[in-house]
Formats: C-alpha cells, structure tokens, sequence
C-alpha cells in the first residue's frame, strides 16, 4: 500500500506579505505542498481550475473583485474536481463565520491560531472534516444554540425603514398603516432581537444579516 501524497495547497491572500509569510510557513510543515498563490479571487479560481489542489487556503477581504465568501461559492459549487476550501481570516463575526460556512467552507481559522494548529487543519480539511478555530467553534455552538430570530415580513419591512432612519410617524405613511401598528411591532422586533434601542435593532439585523 502506497503513502498517501502531500496535501497540495494553493494559497489566496491579497496581502503579499501575508502570502509570503505563509508560503515561507507551509514550505516548512510535513506532508503539504503549495501548488501555487494568488491574490485576488479570480485568479484563485483560475489557479485553481489549472493546479486541482486539495485544499484552498482562503481569506475572506480579498480588495477588489470577488470576495472569499463569493469565491469559496464557486469553487465548491462549479463544474470539475471541487477543492476544500479552509477560510483564514481575521475576521471572527457571526455574518462572516455563517456566509463563509453557508458558501461551503469545510473550516474556518483564525491568522491568530499556532502553526501546528494551521497544519492540523490543512490536514483536516484535506479528508473532508471539519476544522474550527475554538473562538469560531464556541460562536457556532451559540448559533445553534441561539438560532436566529425568525422575523414576520411585516417585521422585516419595518426594520428595512429602520434601518433607512425613519421615524414612526414616516414608517407608518410609507407601509400605509397606523403608527400604533408600527409601535407594536417595534416592540415585538425588540424582543426578538434581544435589544431595546432603534440603533440596537438595526446592528443586530446587520450582523445577523436579517436585513433584505
């Protein structure tokens, strides 16, 4: 029976200083291989056609262009060998850890993690299983724990002219019903999101993305 091979990598960072140090990392870590770089997500996408590497060492804010969550999408929905794709990020906010994870991320690091946990994770996401940072896996747990609030149409548009910074009184004219109306699903909204403020409702929709 033959040793499995190295696990081909291709790196997509935008910072060529980040992409440097992890080329420089991953040079020096057993049973990996770096296929190639890029910096911005068309030319992952490209690479990643020609190279077919195990896995795709991504980051979410790529600058101009498609971003990692977009590019993530792509290459693990399009035709032809799909790669694993591991997200490292600075980026630990429930929006990013759920858009990357709804994209099809097989796991979700930290730039803050240790080498050895970087390479266990490549690892990892090279066989299919999951990899999470610990700060990641704990924010999961608590979305699971936590689902998301399920808001009414009704009160999805309010907090769409919420959001606008209208008043009760513009609200209730623009969705043609009364401001009592409006007042009694601003409270309901409230509850749901766990918030007592305007500004309150409107941070916690954007980051939970309930937002149309």
């Amino acid at each position: 029976m033959t040793a499995p091979g190295p696990v081909r990598i291709l790196v997509c960072d935008d910072h060529v200083v980040v992409r440097a140090g992890l080329l420089a990392l991953l040079d020096s870590a057993p049973g990996i291989e770096v296929a190639g770089e890029a910096g911005t997500g068309e030319e992952a996408l490209a690479l990643a056609a020609k190279l077919a590497p195990d896995v795709v060492l991504m980051d979410l804010q790529l600058g101009e262009g498609i971003d990692g969550v977009e590019t993530t999408r792509r290459l693990t929905s399009g035709p032809g060998p799909r790669p694993h794709v591991l997200v490292l990020t600075t980026y630990d906010t429930d929006a990013d850890i759920t858009r990357a994870i709804e994209a099809g991320a097989t796991g979700y690091l930290l730039k803050a993690e240790r080498p050895e946990e970087l390479f266990t994770a490549i690892h990892a996401a090279a066989r299919g299983r999951t990899a999470l940072s610990p700060p990641v896996a704990s924010r999961v747990m608590a979305g699971l724990r936590n689902p998301r609030p399920s808001l009414t149409g009704r009160e999805r548009e309010i907090l769409a002219q919420l959001a606008r910074g209208l008043g009760n009184r513009e609200i209730a004219r623009t969705l043609f019903i009364s401001e009592a109306t409006v007042k009694t699903h601003l409270r309901r909204i409230y509850d749901k999101l766990g918030v007592d403020t305007r500004a309150g409702a409107v941070a916690v929709a954007k980051e939970q993305r309930l937002l149309p």
